[in-house]
């Protein structure tokens, strides 16, 4: 990692001067709003199948809003969101984020249709700096929730009153022809509408090297970082490495694909191999050609536009059996897949998809390979299950600034989990390919919000879930905050 970190230094001095620009993080207030004028139809999406945006991204698709073709309340909320985002310094400057918080929810674990973890007042408050050396970025982002430690998907400290983590912590050089990345921010690849099926915020934000090439229409894309230390099936500790590839395309058009591939590299005494780590080639044709051993992960997305309608789909391959001449090839097929579309009628925006994981998705005989981090799910945090989901937006208001979001989900559940072991070759035969065991349908109606004021930021949602097959028939569900935040630039001289 030292030796990525000096070259997203240096590699930049030669190239072409351009100002880099720092990520618009996926928890950022504008995010919502954002995503509501991407799916009506009211503004480009600057970044198609990738998320976070860049903020220069996002400042040049506001710029680019007809104010002809937007509601008045819709508007103001543009130039709300293009005065927060837009850099006043050039040159060498610097920029800092301060904000502090309140919040009271029924749970602590981010995604409410899965909710868990006791509900709590909770505070919180974060300082996030920024700094501008022309073609490089430096972004420091800590701050402190006391919701972490009653999170069960955040595993860091929790014995303390306060909990706390580096929300965003990189380095970032970018030039004409690519970009170089060393640090921590979320990162989803494939329709935002779900997290990615290999690549997705669910492990919250952890440190990794991504290397990107070529330009806004076609472009070569790698992730690497180390993962955890995992027993193998006899109990020995594997040093893991996780590696990502992604070829994606944006011809003239609406139309925007991706092919990708995911690696888990795992071993007692292993390090991570540099043929798994070339971006040019297939992870999955080195491990033939090289004789290594490793668990492979294969997947596209897409997205295109119909008239004022979005189409988006993704496809994720764990382990297909195509030879099923002995015992061994015939375990169940595990594959992840989602479909779906969205767009705008009249004030409204929509969006509809179904998905679904399968129940062995992300797990291996190997448990050492498996898809996660620190036992969260690097792409999905759950296998053996399907969603059908339903959602509205509208933004409303005299002056802007409150974002409406209804919701029906249908969700089932059954026991699978990526954690548990593999079937032997005896269980494939019994063994599901997408339920196991007692499946709970949960319909969840809610509805989410979010008024922008000046400095504030109010935001909630709540809803009610009906519940069958589980230890309740009725949970209701919900959240409330309220975020105080200021910012300040100025020249580094």
């Amino acid at each position: 990692m030292r030796t990525a970190l000096f070259l997203v230094l240096l590699l930049p001095v030669g190239a072409a001067a351009q100002e880099a620009s720092p990520y618009v993080p996926l928890s950022h207030w504008s995010t919502p709003f954002i995503e509501h004028l991407i799916a009506s139809g009211r503004m480009a999406d600057p970044s198609p199948l990738s998320r976070p945006f860049k903020v220069e991204q996002v400042v040049r698709a506001l710029a680019a809003v007809d104010s002809t073709a937007v509601t008045r309340a819709e508007w103001a909320v543009v130039q709300q969101i293009r005065s927060e985002l837009t850099r006043q310094e050039r040159g060498p400057s610097s920029r800092i984020d301060l904000d502090a918080a309140t919040r009271a929810s029924t749970h602590a674990r981010r995604d409410p249709l899965r909710e868990a973890g006791p509900g709590h007042a909770t505070y919180s408050g974060s300082a996030a700096l920024t700094l501008y050396f022309g073609p490089a970025v430096l972004v420091s982002h800590p701050y402190f929730d006391t919701r972490l430690k009653w999170d069960p998907d955040y595993l860091g400290k929790k014995d303390r009153v306060i909990g706390g983590r580096a929300a965003e912590a990189y380095v970032s050089a970018q030039w004409r022809f690519g970009e170089l990345f060393f640090g921590s921010v979320d990162r989803n690849w494939g329709p935002r509408i779900t997290d990615g099926l290999l690549v997705s915020p669910s492990p919250y934000s952890y440190d990794h090297f991504d290397v990107r090439i070529g330009t806004d229409g076609v472009y070569l894309e790698g992730l690497i970082t180390q993962l955890d230390d995992l027993p193998d099936t006899s109990g020995t500790p594997n040093h893991r490495y996780f590696i990502a590839h992604r070829f994606t395309v944006h011809p003239p058009g609406s139309t925007t694909f991706s092919l990708w591939e995911g690696t888990i590299v795992a071993g007692p005494d292993r390090q991570l191999e540099p043929w798994f780590a070339n971006i040019f080639t297939l992870g999955i044709l080195q491990q033939y050609d090289q004789g290594s051993q490793a668990n492979n992960l294969l997947g596209f997305d897409v997205t295109t536009r119909i008239q004022r309608t979005q189409i988006f789909g993704s496809l994720l391959l764990d382990d297909i059996q195509v030879d099923r001449s002995n015992a061994g090839d015939k375990e169940p097929p595990s594959y992840g897949f989602t479909i779906g579309a969205q767009g705008g009628l009249a004030r409204f925006g929509w969006t509809a998809f179904y998905t679904q994981v399968a129940n062995l998705t992300y797990r291996t005989p190997n448990p050492a390979e498996a898809v996660m981090r620190r036992g969260v799910g690097l792409g999905r945090n759950f296998s053996g299950y399907d969603q059908l989901t339903l959602r509205g937006s509208m933004i409303a208001g005299p002056g802007g600034g409150v974002l409406l979001e209804p919701e029906v989900t249908v969700l089932r559940q059954s026991q699978a989990d990526f954690r548990l072991p593999y079937p032997t070759v005896a269980q494939y035969d019994s063994t599901p390919t997408l339920f196991a065991g007692t499946v709970t349908r949960t319909l969840r109606l809610a509805l989410a919000g979010r008024v922008a004021r000046g400095r504030w930021v109010l935001s909630g949602d709540g809803g009610v879930h009906l519940i069958t097959n589980g230890p309740e028939q009725t949970r209701w569900v919900g959240t409330i905050a309220l975020q105080w935040r200021t910012k300040k630039e100025g020249r580094i001289p």
